[in-house]
């Protein structure tokens, strides 16, 4: 990969957009998957790689650039799930199944065109952003997928064809991952704008 924002050739850890695991709304497990092939096939160290949790206290969080959007609207997700991997070279890139972006994509591009800026939202529309080491997510995340289900049972969106992913601890904790609440839950919490300067270029 070489594009904008990358002067050094970049080594790409996941398969090809095509060939990864995806199931559509389930951002959370399609991130957990992909950390799995990295953690597998020894792409890059582990410590390079983080899942990051986009959401807010109202669960109302714009995202541009994804492939439900119309036009050069936002999509208002509750919550969405990508992977940050950030090399030894300096170099960090976003991985987003969801984005019509590059995939991967170089950070300082993603967090321009898909994140855009808090400054001119609305208080209730700000982003946060969990970060967490990928070996903590795949050691402490779990989803029963009930949160998928309506109150009648019935699939929201179709499941993964794959078991349900779980711990010996938990069968279901997604919400803690999904809570900006600094308190709870694994990783480190920021602000949009301390995210951005934590893991942009530094110039």
């Amino acid at each position: 990969m070489h594009e904008e924002g990358m002067s050094l050739k970049y080594t790409v850890i996941t398969p090809s957009r095509n060939e990864c695991v995806y199931t559509s709304c389930y951002c959370e497990e399609n991130v957990w998957k992909l950390c799995e092939f990295v953690k597998a096939q020894e792409t890059c160290p582990m410590d390079e790689v983080y899942a990051v949790f986009i959401s807010n206290e109202r669960k109302t969080v714009p995202i541009w650039k994804q492939k439900s959007s119309s036009d050069n609207e936002p999509v208002i997700w509750d919550y969405h799930v990508v992977l940050l991997h950030c090399n030894q070279q300096g170099q960090s890139c976003i991985y987003d199944l969801d984005t019509v972006l590059a995939f991967p994509c170089a950070f300082d591009v993603y967090s321009r065109e898909a994140l855009q800026s808090d400054v001119h939202l609305k208080p209730g529309f700000r982003r946060k952003l969990r970060v967490i080491p990928a070996v903590t997510y795949l050691k402490k995340f779990a989803s029963d997928r009930s949160h998928m289900k309506s109150a009648s049972g019935v699939w929201r969106m179709p499941p993964p064809a794959y078991p349900c992913i779980q711990t010996t601890e938990s069968k279901m904790n997604l919400d803690d991952f999904i809570s900006m609440d600094a308190n709870i839950g694994c990783g480190e919490v920021y602000k949009l704008s301390d995210f951005v300067q934590h893991f942009g270029a530094k110039n």
